[in-house]
């Protein structure tokens, strides 16, 4: 969840204007506040709601479960390289052992060598494989990673997203989640 959205405090599935969502991972989450406030000035349409209202002496609104944004914001076209996109990019698991634990990212090129924070060089490892590769190339320390690292675009991690689904879905957003993966026939 996002960070401003508490743990059970009925967060809101934020949708674009064309009811995809903002973004599948961390999936576009509101709180029911800002939610309220969004619909309160305009800016979007509820599209599904909670069996809960909200009450002030002069007025009662049903919690919105899912919005769409009335403007359409034009998604990214290239991902920021952050410690999460890499992560995401390479699902969560370190590139020389699999692991899942302790991440942290590796340069293959090691920085003392040359090696620069880019797309092309670092990759997901966990604490142990990275401190066994330590200061050395691939090639010396015997150590290749998995996957070669790449720039990856919106829809791989956006396709990688869909695979670590939150912990909370509600069911009025089912609907709105994964409608472009393929079917099972």
């Amino acid at each position: 969840m996002n960070a401003h959205v508490s743990q059970g405090g009925w967060p809101v599935l934020v949708l674009n204007a064309d009811f995809r969502p903002l973004s599948y991972y961390p999936l576009s989450l509101w709180s029911w506040q800002d939610a309220i406030k969004a619909v309160f000035l305009e800016r979007v349409n509820i599209v599904e709601h909670y069996d809960r209202a909200v009450r002030s002496p002069s007025f009662e609104i049903q919690l919105p479960s899912v919005v769409s944004l009335k403007s359409f914001v034009k998604p990214s076209t290239h991902p920021a390289f952050t410690r999460f996109n890499v992560f995401l990019r390479d699902r969560f698991m370190c590139q020389y052992c699999t692991a899942s634990e302790d991440l942290t990212f590796d340069h293959i090129i090691p920085r003392s060598k040359g090696g620069q924070t880019t797309w092309d060089n670092v990759v997901a490892a966990c604490s142990p494989c990275n401190l066994r590769k330590g200061n050395l190339t691939p090639r010396q320390a015997g150590m290749f990673p998995r996957q070669a690292p790449f720039a990856p675009t919106v829809h791989q991690l956006h396709r990688n997203g869909r695979l670590f689904p939150p912990n909370y879905l509600h069911d009025s957003w089912l609907d709105y989640l994964y409608w472009d993966t393929e079917l099972d026939p």
